[in-house]
């Protein structure tokens, strides 16, 4: 079974050329567009909705996740999304802008208001969600609202599958990526799988991979492999060269938790391993991979073509995945370069023990993080 006969948007690149004029204009920008939602992460691990004992709030949505992972690694970046004009959106606008994101491509809306999800956390920092979107801001963007101008001065353009979900933003993500990518951006994809806010098993398969051949870049967990294929093995190179793989594309990565990530090439293949850490919440830790790993690509575009830089790339947003499931939250625990620097140098020195939470939180930067005005301290809620 061709897993693939669902695909149907193909982008015309006839007006390519004319638009080009902006390539040269680019300056190193990582553009993020979809969804900026607030994530209430339980206050203990191991216990049902119903049973947690209190919530922090923390911001979320896994393209805002990667927009401040690269800023706070010392990037460029910027998001594109609408979220409520109530004070949860404001917050978050806000939270983009304290971390150096550029935010003139969100907008607000008036009559619907900012997503929330609420998080399960298992004892290892595994999570599920349960979403309140029935329409939230952020499935009403309009085409109309797009910031053309920055959409065309991206050197890299990332996006996941929830914005293809509903109309209008399906059709205006659709209309983001064609300016992208004829304006000269890589486009980068992420799914991030999100089966609840799907109508169904099969409409998720097909929404995904029905912009699958547009990429040039795309992140899958080794479950997403499972899911997409129908429940092949992620592990067989076979399986991932005739599912996954379509000609246009430059690399595939596949990520594995702790154990790292797998990368495939045109030319070449192999495995990272990861970091061992002790995990207390993986809520954003594939976010800040992709986030480590486009902060190291946009300054280096075709570092996929020499294993050797691509696997110090890897090997860097391996880190960033491994030091976010050390803090609750996605946002608040994103980590600054320092910081991931400073875990590879340790890991690499072999220490005796991994290293504590609590240690890893004193490397991190205060200045990089959430202000309390802007987060309130994750007040309980």
């Amino acid at each position: 079974m061709n897993v693939f006969s669902g695909r149907n948007v193909q982008f015309a690149n006839s007006n390519r050329s004319s638009e080009l004029e902006d390539k040269d204009e680019k300056t190193g920008l990582v553009l993020c567009f979809g969804e900026m939602l607030i994530d209430f992460v339980p206050t203990l691990s191991g216990y049902s909705l119903a049973d947690a004992p209190s919530f922090k709030k923390a911001p979320g949505g896994a393209p805002a996740n990667v927009s401040v992972a690269v800023s706070r690694l010392g990037g460029h970046s910027a998001f594109i999304g609408k979220v409520g004009d109530d004070e949860f959106g404001h917050m978050l606008k806000g939270i983009l802008v304290h971390n150096g994101v550029d935010s003139s491509g969100v907008r607000f809306d008036t009559n619907a208001r900012t997503a929330l999800a609420f998080v399960t956390l298992q004892d290892d920092g595994e999570r599920s969600f349960m979403f309140y979107r029935n329409p939230s801001a952020d499935m009403l963007l309009q085409e109309s609202e797009l910031d053309t101008d920055l959409l065309r001065k991206a050197s890299i353009f990332h996006y996941g599958s929830i914005s293809l979900i509903a109309e209008p933003c399906r059709s205006t993500h659709l209309a983001a990526m064609k300016i992208a990518k004829n304006s000269g951006a890589l486009l980068s994809y992420d799914p991030n799988l999100r089966l609840p806010l799907w109508p169904s098993a099969e409409e998720a398969r097909k929404g995904i991979l029905s912009i699958w051949n547009e990429a040039d870049i795309i992140k899958v967990s080794d479950d997403e492999v499972q899911f997409l294929t129908s429940g092949e093995d992620p592990d067989n190179e076979d399986v991932v060269r005739q599912y996954l793989w379509h000609p246009g594309l430059k690399l595939l990565l596949i990520t594995m938790g702790q154990a790292g990530c797998k990368y495939y090439t045109k030319t070449f293949h192999g495995q990272v391993p990861g970091f061992k850490v002790s995990a207390i919440d993986a809520t954003g830790a594939g976010d800040a991979f992709v986030g480590g790993m486009l902060s190291q690509l946009v300054g280096d575009t075709t570092l996929y073509q020499d294993e050797e830089r691509l696997r110090e790339a890897l090997r860097f947003a391996n880190a960033c995945g491994a030091l976010t499931t050390t803090e609750r939250g996605a946002i608040p625990a994103l980590p600054d370069k320092d910081t991931v620097l400073r875990l590879i140098n340790v890991c690499e020195k072999q220490m005796p023990k991994v290293p504590s939470w609590q240690n890893i939180s004193q490397w991190r930067v205060p200045s990089r993080q959430p202000s309390r005005e802007l987060l309130t301290d994750y007040d309980d809620a």
